[in-house]
């Protein structure tokens, strides 16, 4: 696992991908290169972060082709479709896909510098994100099942008596484990509670218990 965002370019062009190489590292990026979108996804499982910059038009699998891939494997690492003048339509497509971005060539560095650390910020707001759900998970296993009965209750927005009369145990019961799941779960309120438990998909989950 690399311990930076990396950005990953994928082109069939030896030339274009030692200059992005070369441009990108210049601008502190770590970067790998890929002559195909096969080598590419040949190498996805070990990839954990950072962002793709990938041609539009490639033999065995265009960019397009890729983009499609990656959705049905639910990969989330943002992708940059550079495309040749006059492939607009493409791009558009690539957009529709899944593309956070796309750029005409010849294009200018700096603005593709640019278009890199926007795409790295949206990684690294989604795997902050994701390390938020995994966290709210983690401390909702730790809940009894009473606990989670109770919980599910407050997120369906039910007062204490209501949740106590479905649950058959009386309403100061129903406050001490509310008590419990607030101070295990790490909420502040009830509005944060509810919120954590939506951010973590808890809410299908304990309704379902």
């Amino acid at each position: 696992m690399a311990s930076n965002p990396q950005v990953h370019v994928i082109d069939d062009d030896e030339a274009v991908r030692q200059s992005l190489d070369f441009l990108l590292r210049a601008a502190g990026n770590e970067v790998r290169t890929y002559e195909s979108a096969v080598a590419f996804l040949e190498a996805l499982p070990g990839i954990t972060s950072g962002c793709i910059i990938t041609d539009v038009r490639m033999p065995q699998l265009s960019g397009i082709d890729l983009l499609r891939r990656l959705k049905e494997l639910d990969v989330r690492i943002p992708v940059i479709v550079v495309t040749g003048h006059g492939d607009v339509a493409l791009a558009v497509e690539a957009m529709k896909i899944g593309a956070v971005d796309f750029l005409e060539k010849p294009f200018d560095d700096e603005i593709l510098v640019g278009m890199v650390q926007s795409a790295l910020g949206v990684w690294e707001k989604d795997a902050q994100r994701e390390a938020k759900r995994a966290e709210i998970i983690n401390r909702a296993s730790t809940l009894s099942e009473r606990e989670r009965e109770v919980l599910a209750g407050l997120v369906a927005g039910n007062p204490n008596k209501v949740i106590a009369y479905d649950l058959g145990i009386s309403p100061r019961t129903v406050e001490i484990y509310r008590a419990n799941v607030m101070n295990k779960m790490q909420a502040s309120s009830l509005s944060e509670l509810v919120r954590m438990a939506l951010i973590a998909g808890l809410v299908d989950v304990s309704l379902k218990e």
